[in-house]
């Protein structure tokens, strides 16, 4: 699996766009990214609960066989921008106080159901907030567009973004993300998750398919 196809489907499962994308695609750090944020080990571990909810353990490794948590914490920290690493850092908190309306408890001390019951509910709502920003912006004539986009070149925002930013639950678009990206580029998401070559062979155009099969780490 190419990056490029990787940050499609992630887009496709989290109804946005991938933040810092580009710099996964590069592998280079972000000039514009904040300075001054850091995680401690506690943060990591949380991080490393979240992503095994998303991505659990099987009869193939889950998240924390990746250390997502880890991933995610360089990632934030050399691709995203001040206001997208405040609102993922805040996201940690804010994560235990929705875990708290809905079960009076911290994120943590939630059993696996509880735990992925909150997920599901705040992913919908991710993905609505994500798909109503889409539909006004596609709403737009192209005389708004022209407006937009002068205005975008003169104050440097990018109007989507903005708006995204917005969405009370933006921190696990980008948690969902990075789990997602975290895990399928380690190396035992590629070669224990996904079927792996090291060095394909030849190319063949019309390989037989069987329902259920991995799909490929490389192409």
């Amino acid at each position: 699996m190419e990056r490029r196809e990787l940050l499609k489907m992630i887009a496709l499962a989290t109804g946005s766009a991938v933040i810092g994308g580009e710099f996964l695609l590069s592998g280079c750090k972000n000039e514009n990214a904040g300075s001054g944020l850091t995680f401690s080990e506690d943060d990591i571990a949380f991080l490393d609960e979240l992503a095994e909810t998303i991505l659990p353990k099987t009869n193939t490794p889950g998240a924390k066989d990746a250390q997502v948590g880890k991933y995610m914490a360089v990632m934030v920290t050399d691709c995203y921008e001040a206001p997208d690493q405040q609102i993922f850092k805040a996201g940690i908190q804010k994560l235990n106080e929705e875990s708290k309306k809905m079960f009076d408890t911290n994120f943590l001390k939630l059993s696996l159901q509880q735990k992925t019951q909150l997920l599901i509910q705040i992913d919908s709502s991710c993905k609505a907030f994500n798909k109503k920003v889409d539909d006004e912006y596609d709403a737009l004539s192209a005389e708004e567009r022209h407006k937009l986009s002068l205005e975008e070149h003169t104050t440097n925002k990018n109007y989507k973004k903005e708006k995204l930013r917005q969405n009370p639950y933006r921190f696990y678009t980008m948690m969902k993300q990075l789990t997602l990206s975290g895990f399928f580029t380690s190396e035992v998401g590629a070669t224990k998750a996904l079927r792996y070559i090291a060095v394909p062979g030849k190319f063949d155009g019309c390989a037989p398919y069987t329902k259920g099969e991995k799909a490929w780490a490389t192409s």
